[in-house]
This record gives C-alpha cells, sequence and structure tokens, in this order.
C-alpha cells in the first residue's frame, strides 16, 4: 500500500496541516507528522479541499467521440481537481436504457482519472413524449440516480409530473433544463438591448423562469426533488429562494461561465460566446454571484460542452451551443466568489464538492477532510496567474471562452482514492 505525505496544506482553506494518504484512505491529519515510507509533497500552504463533483458534464461517448471520449473527459475533470463526474444523457444513442448507461459506467472505470456516474433521459430518445426506463436504469449496474433530458426541456407538465413520482420512489431526482421551447424558437442569444442591436432572435428569461415556476410547483404536489440546470437569470433566483422558502425540493446549479461572462461578448460574432442557456446581462451575473453565496443556487457545474473545431469556426447562426468547463471551472470561482470576498475556501468545497455529490448521492465523493475518510482530494495553488492555452487543455475540444484570458489558481494535485492523477500540475 502507498503512501502520501502533503505536508503544510491549509485544509479548506483554514489551518495549516500535514495529510498522511495510506493506500485509498486519509490516515491521519495534523502537525510534524512522519514522511517514513511515504512519497512527500510540500504544499507550502496550499489549498487543499475534497475532490471536486460536477453534476453536469457532457462526455459524448457513446456517439460523438469526435467531440470527446470519456477518456479524454476524465482526464480534462483530474486536471481541473475533479474525482467525480456526472455525464449527461444526450449520446448516440442516448443514454436512456441501462444498456447504454452501463456502457457509459464501464467506460468511466476503465479511464482511472475520475469516477463517471451516468445521468439517465427522462424520455425516450430526449423526445419528450414516453418516460425511459427510469427503474432498469436506477436498478443496473451504473444505479442512476439522476435523469436529465438535459439539452431538451420537459416541456410537457404531464410528462414532467410522471418522472418526478417515478424517481421519488427510489430517491431519485430529475434536473431540468428550464427552456420553453415555443418561447425561444429561433433565438440566438439573450433578448435584450444588445441582441436589439445585433439583430439577433431573443432568447428571454422567461422562458427559463416559466419552466423552474412550474416545475417547483409539480415538486411541492408530488413531493419529490427537482434539480435545476445551469440556472442563469435573476429572476430564475427569486423563484428558487421563494420555493425553498415553502420548504419545497429543490436545488440549483450555475456555471462558472454564467458567473463571469455577459452578453456584451456577443458583439464580438464569436461563436465561442454562444451557449445554452445564453450568456446574460451584468445585472443577472451580480444576482447569480450574490445566490451561490447565500446558499439559494447550491452547487457550481460546468455544463462541459465539447465541440469539435469546424461546429464552432463558423458563422454564429450555424454554431453549436455550448462550452467546455472543467479544466477553467476552479479557476472561475475563485476569481468571481472568493476573491470577491462572497465564499472563501470552505465555501468553495460545499458548493464545488460537497454539495454536488449530496444532490447526486455520489458514495465516496463530497466526504470531509478527516482521518477514515476516502483520498479523494484536490491541491490548489491560489497564488498563480496565468493565462488559458487551450493548447494545453486534456480535453479533446478547444472551445473555450476564456482563451487568451488570465485567471487564477491552478490545480497541481488531483487524488482519486489516494492515488495521484495529477501531479504538480500535469497528468500522472
Amino acid at each position: 500500500m502507498s503512501k502520501t505525505l502533503i505536508r503544510g496544506a491549509k485544509v479548506l482553506g483554514g489551518d495549516v496541516q500535514d495529510v498522511l494518504i495510506d493506500g485509498e484512505t486519509i490516515a491521519e491529519l495534523g502537525t510534524g507528522l512522519s514522511a517514513d515510507g511515504a512519497t512527500v509533497i510540500e504544499a507550502d500552504g496550499r489549498i487543499l479541499l475534497p475532490g471536486l463533483v460536477d453534476l453536469h458534464t457532457h462526455l459524448r461517448e457513446p456517439g460523438r467521440e469526435d467531440s470527446e471520449t470519456v477518456l479524454t473527459g476524465t482526464r480534462a475533470a483530474a486536471s481541473g481537481g475533479y474525482t467525480a463526474v456526472f455525464a449527461m444523457a444526450n449520446t448516440h444513442p442516448v443514454a436512456d436504457t441501462a444498456g447504454v448507461v452501463e456502457q457509459v459506467y464501464r467506460l468511466g472505470k476503465e479511464s482511472g482519472y475520475c469516477d463517471v456516474q451516468p445521468i439517465g433521459a427522462v424520455t425516450v430518445g430526449l423526445e419528450g413524449k414516453k418516460l425511459a426506463e427510469l427503474g432498469a436504469m436506477h436498478d443496473s449496474a451504473a444505479g442512476v440516480t439522476v435523469f436529465s433530458d438535459d439539452g431538451k426541456c420537459v416541456d410537457d407538465a404531464v410528462i414532467m409530473r410522471r418522472a418526478l413520482e417515478y424517481v421519488k420512489a427510489f430517491g431519485g431526482v430529475v434536473a431540468q433544463h428550464a427552456q420553453e421551447p415555443r418561447l425561444t424558437e429561433g433565438a440566438q442569444m439573450n433578448e435584450g438591448v444588445v441582441s436589439a442591436e445585433l439583430g439577433l432572435g431573443g432568447w428571454p428569461a422567461v422562458a427559463e423562469e416559466s419552466i423552474i415556476a412550474r416545475d417547483v410547483l409539480l415538486a411541492e404536489h408530488v413531493g419529490s426533488r427537482v434539480h435545476i440546470c445551469h440556472l442563469s437569470t435573476a429572476g430564475s433566483v427569486e423563484i428558487v429562494r421563494w420555493a425553498k422558502s415553502r420548504g419545497i425540493d429543490v436545488t440549483a446549479e450555475v456555471t462558472p461561465h454564467h458567473l463571469l461572462l455577459t452578453d456584451e461578448l456577443v458583439r464580438s460574432y464569436n461563436p465561442v460566446y454562444k451557449v445554452n442557456p445564453p450568456l446574460r446581462t451584468e445585472k443577472d451575473v451580480l444576482a447569480l454571484r450574490e445566490a451561490l453565496a447565500d446558499g439559494t443556487i447550491d452547487i457550481v457545474a460546468t455544463d462541459h460542452a465539447p465541440h469539435p473545431h469546424e461546429d464552432k469556426d463558423c458563422e454564429w447562426a450555424a454554431a453549436a451551443m455550448g462550452m467546455v468547463g472543467l479544466e477553467t471551472a476552479l479557476s472561475v470561482v475563485q476569481q468571481t466568489m472568493v476573491e470577491t470576498g462572497l465564499l472563501d475556501w470552505a465555501g468553495v468545497a460545499d458548493r464545488m464538492s460537497f454539495a454536488p455529490a449530496r444532490i447526486g448521492r455520489a458514495q465516496g465523493h463530497g466526504r470531509p477532510v478527516s482521518a477514515g475518510e476516502p483520498a479523494n482530494l484536490t491541491l490548489v495553488d491560489p497564488a498563480y496567474r496565468g493565462v488559458v492555452d487551450p493548447a494545453d487543455f486534456a480535453s479533446r475540444s478547444r472551445n473555450t471562452p476564456y482563451e487568451g484570458r488570465e485567471l487564477p489558481g491552478r490545480v497541481t494535485h488531483t487524488f482519486l482514492r489516494g492515488r495521484a492523477t495529477v501531479v504538480d500540475g500535469k497528468l500522472a
């Protein structure tokens, strides 16, 4: 059994301690721990966090391996400090059967860089007409607990109600892509001043907010859990805040790019900024940050959406929607939340590890950094400053909105059950 001693780390940004990993487990925390027989990592006051957990990742396999594979996606995840990711169902074929989710689960096991928990589709083929094999996917080897038609909204209220009723039986959760389809026909960006000036079809905030309002009421009626994917507007924040005040079992996520970027960037017509939901206004960005800080928004999720070069290097109207995000997420959160004083590092650990693991029921992840717990850990150098170069990404795709932008922080080490997947900022 191998041993690793992380010497002099600020655990969750707090006291400086040594952390001894023995095999797959954290063996001891303290000061002046013995290094006998152990590989020593001099942390020099860097931040030690529980391994990050992403509840919203697109790994594209099976079917779009030109964009990403489970292997390249988990390598990207490890580079970003993640030890577990939840893989969305909009693959080809769609992950709407036990067979497909088990394939993704097996590929994750084989990668060795990050645990992969498949998300099952809510409806067959993401078509919104008939419930998929929810029970069979849950009972499969993959043990699916989260179901989503992400990329498409479950816009039929009856189907959504039935899904909420079905997953309630085994404690699952429906993760909704909140987008009323009729209100976004032909939409290209956020509806507002910028869309009017550019002559691009507008995507109104109410298209998101109306579905969230409906679904929290359905969840209350059924007594089930609903999770809101990539919440993006100030109005959505208020609806979720109201729902939580009523005791409705709703959780919500925000992406790093919605914490930092605004629709003003679309003036460049650079398709790298085309995303679903669209980049919103500065007012929305500030509301999202405050909501993440006060707990109205529960977690940060990347919505890592890789695309091949040809799907983004084209005219705006033809470009695919989405951005890669696994390798830059923690840096964006440091810039928008930690350096602004809205969250401390313990808060980051909650929003990016503890809470997403709890929502998705990821066994062994999002655990305290304490003796006896699984050694799923991330070591971060918050003093680092660097310019984003997508050529350095482990992801197969390069569609990042941060190219050429300086961001703070760097993951120097990631441990998956005690085994280093990233060492000194490089994949092991």
